[in-house]
């Protein structure tokens, strides 16, 4: 009689595992199977985060063509800049002779 309430509490014990195994396939399926809604619900979103990377790309490449431009403007004062200190100085040496 005593192994037969072993046995019974045996499978008792394999039934309760049986039962957790089962419900955590159950959870696993449903996760898996909310995997493509997911995807599908962030491919718009992943969309829009590239075009918007693609728009910060451009503006970048526009600040660096207009900072360019500065450099060369700037480039274009200091020797001007240069040159009229040149000519104020022989100016001032012809005045003071």
């Amino acid at each position: 009689m005593e192994a037969i309430r072993r046995i019974a509490a045996r499978i008792y014990e394999i039934n309760e595992y049986t039962t957790a195994v089962a419900a955590s396939v159950e959870q696993q399926n449903s996760a898996t199977g909310e995997i493509p809604h997911n995807l599908a619900s962030a491919a718009p979103g992943t969309g829009h985060v590239v075009a918007v990377l693609g728009d910060v790309a451009g503006a970048a490449i526009e600040t660096r063509a207009s900072a360019e431009v500065v450099r060369d403007a700037s480039q274009t004062v200091e020797t001007a800049v240069a040159n009229l200190w040149l000519e104020v100085e022989d100016f001032l040496a012809k005045a003071a002779v």
